[in-house]
């Protein structure tokens, strides 16, 4: 199942498709897709498709939202494959690197992206993002951590290198500007992703290939990560969790670094679940 949010920001529409090309109008059912929903949109989804009772939908020329309205809290994880990790100087943790962005960060995956005021040193990141439908608390195993999530999704997780790095403090000056967190297209659930650490990834900028890798590289696969978070927080459903980036950022380069400028085109692209193209404008 496949799900999706279709029209103008902060009046998008709920939809769904069974991968057969055709949509479905959902808000009937699910009057949208947030954190109150999420935990039984997919049980109420499935009853009401097998009873014929959602009319056909065609999004075509509509904005496409991010798949979750709203979410209690985005919970990103830094260094989490080795190669990125010796790009940026960092030994490889023993943990998971924990840090968290705001959900008004979040934009659709075709939206603007809006490099801030005084910025010198944009980045992309792009990410397999996990969305959560029911709680997580002080689970046992990565199993369990698994049966938690209730699909996925792609994330870019802009970032703003020069604010993160150099200006004292957390990273999260440099992860909460506005847009810095396209998501989307489309919601996947879990039981279409047989194994998420088995997704290719990749990101181009301008045409050009700048990251390329699969989940299996990850230092901490999804399960460990929600089990790992869940000693230390409460995960509630519609809560995103980002599972960090690969090689490739424009930080991770030679001088002079190739940072992300007005104009430039960024696309992501994730096996199964599709990807975004987000052109790059100005606060």
């Amino acid at each position: 199942m496949r799900l999706r949010r279709v029209g103008e920001a902060g009046a998008e529409r709920p939809i769904v498709s069974t991968g057969d090309g055709r949509w479905f109008d959902a808000s009937a059912v699910v009057p949208d897709y947030h954190p109150g929903t999420l935990g039984d949109a997919q049980r109420l989804l499935t009853e009401a498709l097998d009873a014929g009772r959602l009319p056909e939908f065609d999004p075509t020329g509509l904005r496409v939202g991010a798949p979750v309205a709203r979410p209690g809290k985005i919970v990103c994880i830094g260094v989490n494959y080795l190669a990125h990790a010796q790009e940026t100087q960092h030994e490889e943790p023993a943990e998971p690197v924990m840090f968290l962005k705001t959900s008004a960060t979040i934009v659709g995956p075709h939206d603007e992206v809006l490099i801030p005021r005084g910025s010198s040193a944009t980045d992309y990141e792009v990410e397999l993002a996990a969305v959560i439908g029911s709680t997580a608390r002080y689970l046992d195993d990565a199993e369990q951590g698994l049966a938690c999530v209730a699909g996925y999704t792609v994330s870019d997780d802009v970032s703003e290198r020069d604010f993160q790095m150099n200006r004292g403090g957390t990273w999260d000056k440099g992860k909460n500007c506005e847009t810095f967190n396209p998501l989307g297209p489309e919601l996947v659930t879990a039981d279409e992703v047989p194994d998420p650490q088995r997704l290719d990834i990749s990101l181009t900028v301008n045409g050009e290939v700048r990251q390329q890798a699969n989940t299996a590289q990850m230092i901490f696969g999804v399960g460990e990560i929600i089990r790992y978070l869940s000693r230390f927080m409460v995960l509630e459903p519609g809560d995103v969790v980002n599972t960090g980036t690969p090689a490739g950022v424009a930080f991770g380069y030679p001088d002079p670094k190739p940072y992300l400028r007005r104009g430039d085109v960024i696309e992501t692209r994730i096996d199964l679940l599709g990807g975004h193209r987000s052109v790059l404008g100005e606060a």
